[in-house]
């Protein structure tokens, strides 16, 4: 990292990235590849729309029979109905779950009654359950079929029953923190999971950033020239540069900063060395 830091800037951006979690998708293969983290690591496990809740909640307790922290996915779209909410719930209760994060989800068509996220938060608030905290999805970018003014109208709303939300993808630091400033001066206060890129092969970044809205499609990159000669000039994204032109506003307790999100496209292992040669370099500048 190039970039001089202030004590605070440096001493929060060690905190944040040494308690940053990584989300991974529920395939065959991923769960041998997660004896790279740390003991007692928290995960995020997706909700995919062609497998369906069940094979994340399987996923979920299997890692949390290892240790793991474990953040499941509940995607709005895959939940059929107020019966199959109550399952659920039941489900995690019987786990070491203490949080549940509720997005939308990828789906085309919901599968039963929840057509979004606003939709199951508003179910679950009306189920007893042992959660502590529930999170939800925020897009700083805007998103491909949804309008500006009602991501922000529903982010109000979801507040009412959540504690949390994670960022979508982001790679421009500027956007963040004037996202962050406009949901704050609307009334929005929940404390901020910052979704970062993690190292991940440039095509799978490109194809991911494209589909979910990041930036205006291929213009996106193209107004970025620095971000965009950085990410094409090499076969794999480092989020580090990105990281030091956040900590200012990390740094910043009026941005509600409380950590990263780590989309590593099950890129694990990469994902966490590169985390701790972060973390190495930080340090040896103390």
């Amino acid at each position: 990292m190039k970039k001089t830091l202030s004590k605070a800037e440096h001493n929060t951006l060690l905190h944040t990235v040494r308690e940053a979690y990584m989300e991974v998708f529920p395939t065959s293969s991923i769960e041998s590849k997660l004896d790279v983290l740390e003991p007692g690591s928290y995960i995020a496990v997706t909700c995919s729309p062609s497998k369906g809740v069940e094979v994340t909640l399987d996923m979920v307790e299997r890692l949390a029979q290892r240790g793991f922290k474990v953040v499941p996915h509940v995607a709005a779209r895959m939940v059929r109905d107020d019966a199959h909410l109550r399952e659920i719930l039941q489900r995690l209760d019987d786990l070491p779950i203490i949080s549940l994060f509720v997005p939308g989800g990828d789906a085309a068509k919901p599968i039963g009654k929840f057509s979004c996220a606003l939709d199951l938060l508003r179910a679950i608030s009306e189920f007893d359950h042992k959660l502590s905290e529930i999170g939800v999805a925020s897009h700083p970018e805007g998103h491909p079929t949804i309008s500006r003014d009602v991501l922000m109208k529903d982010l109000l709303e979801k507040q009412k029953y959540s504690n949390y939300l994670v960022t979508q993808m982001c790679f421009d630091a500027n956007v963040l923190a004037n996202w962050l400033r406009e949901i704050r001066d609307l009334g929005v206060t929940l404390p901020a999971w910052i979704g970062l890129p993690g190292v991940a092969d440039r095509s799978t970044l490109v194809k991911t950033s494209l589909r979910i809205g990041v930036g205006d499609s291929l213009r996106y990159l193209k107004n970025r020239g620095k971000i965009a000669a950085n990410l094409l000039r090499s076969k794999s994204y480092r989020p580090d540069e990105l990281l030091a032109d956040l900590a200012p506003y990390i740094a910043d307790p009026s941005y509600n900063i409380a950590g990263h999100h780590i989309y590593c496209f099950n890129q694990v292992e990469s994902a966490e060395q590169w985390r701790h040669e972060f973390l190495d370099a930080l340090q040896s500048q103390d």
